[in-house]
């Protein structure tokens, strides 16, 4: 199948900001930003840095592993690799965004969910 680019480096910035600008506008005291490892962290980092220039203040950003939680973890044929969660804030009663970089069937944030569970009740 030959390559086909959706989104160019400018259209995809774009995109970022329109959504910095829209969870800026909808956002609400203490709401974390919780990064799906590895690369959902890399845009809960962008975008708290643009929500910061927007609102004028930091937003917590934070990241979070699913490996233990996936559905097909048992099919994982070598050892998973675990990489690290943290999360710099309480999540119990916070507005919680879970960001990644794909978003498909929806398995991912289901064991998100699954794993944000296990911090408390968002």
């Amino acid at each position: 199948m030959p390559e086909q680019v959706l989104l160019n480096a400018e259209q995809v910035a774009t995109q970022i900001n329109r959504l910095a600008t829209e969870i800026a506008h909808d956002i609400v005291d203490k709401v974390v930003l919780l990064g799906i490892q590895t690369r959902g962290v890399i845009l809960a980092k962008r975008l708290a840095e643009l929500l910061q220039e927007n609102r004028g203040e930091a937003v917590p950003v934070g990241s979070l592993d699913i490996t233990l939680y996936r559905d097909d973890v048992d099919a994982i044929e070598h050892q998973p690799i675990v990489k690290e969660t943290a999360i710099p804030v309480a999540v119990v009663g916070c507005p919680v965004i879970l960001v990644d970089d794909v978003l498909y069937t929806g398995r991912t944030i289901r064991a998100a969910l699954d794993a944000i569970m296990d911090f408390g009740r968002p």
